[in-house]
């Protein structure tokens, strides 16, 4: 059997983390250090693993529903490779050291190392509105990340003499030694509508040292999709499903 397909073979690579292409990351597997990944976003693998569910203290856990910041984790151990994938994002392997934490929204977080620290925080909002602004995780420790998004990213520098400002809905994750203020500079009656006729509305001012990864989209994971009442709404079906009630998300359109 001979096909074009044959061309795209495992990546060959001593490292625990690597690209096998812009959208699907492998994972090496020495039987010591586990892997964190999203639930649900293993599509294949080789060798001995095991994949469980990951304990969360009941604190934990608590203040995640009550922040509305869930990130659900499976652990992946044992001796082998694990091909990691969600929805087709674009994927991004970070290193986290300890002098400098990483700020994100669980949305797109992908995989992480098991020795690292998460945590969630608020992020300075007067407002509980949705999006990258109320709450967010806050992951420290040394370790690697993977984060998704959609498209190819824009990594902004972020220094004492230069600030970013960035919509909040194109936010995917920033140093978290930056200070940071939402904002909705409009002219409106009311800051829930967006500024004017621009189309645009809330804002994250960063400021300090670091930096700030914004993403080609102000639109969340298809995960984090809207859907309907109903029946045909958990199928997906019609207009109570995601397609309905997303019409702007890319992953909806047909």
């Amino acid at each position: 059997m001979q096909s074009p397909l044959f061309a795209y073979t495992e990546v060959t690579s001593q490292e625990r983390y690597a690209l096998q292409n812009p959208q699907l990351l492998r994972v090496r597997l020495d039987g010591q250090d586990d892997v964190l990944a999203r639930k649900g976003a293993m599509v294949a693998y080789e060798g001995l693993l095991e994949f469980d569910g990951e304990y969360q203290a009941h604190g934990r856990r608590r203040r995640q529903s009550r922040a509305k910041e869930n990130l659900e984790l499976m652990r992946c151990s044992g001796q082998g490779t694990v091909y990691l994938a969600n929805l087709a994002q674009y994927v991004h392997v970070m290193d986290v050291d300890s002098a400098e934490g990483l700020t994100v929204d669980s949305s797109y977080v992908l995989a992480l190392d098991s020795g690292l620290n998460w945590e969630v925080i608020a992020v300075d909002s007067q407002f509980g509105i949705s999006g990258s602004g109320a709450y967010n995780l806050n992951i420290t420790g040394r370790g690697k990340v993977a984060l998704m998004t959609s498209g190819q990213p824009l990594a902004l520098q972020v220094t004492p003499e230069r600030y970013v400002n960035a919509d909040a809905d194109a936010v995917v994750a920033w140093s978290s030694s930056l200070r940071v203020q939402m904002q909705a500079q409009t002219s409106s009656q009311s800051v829930f509508r967006r500024r004017g006729n621009t189309g645009e509305g809330w804002e994250l001012s960063f400021m300090g040292q670091g930096f700030a990864l914004v993403q080609p989209s102000e639109l969340l994971p298809p995960q984090n999709a809207v859907t309907g009442q109903g029946v045909r709404a958990q199928y997906g079906v019609g207009r109570q499903g995601a397609a309905g009630q997303n019409p702007g998300n890319i992953f909806t359109n047909r």
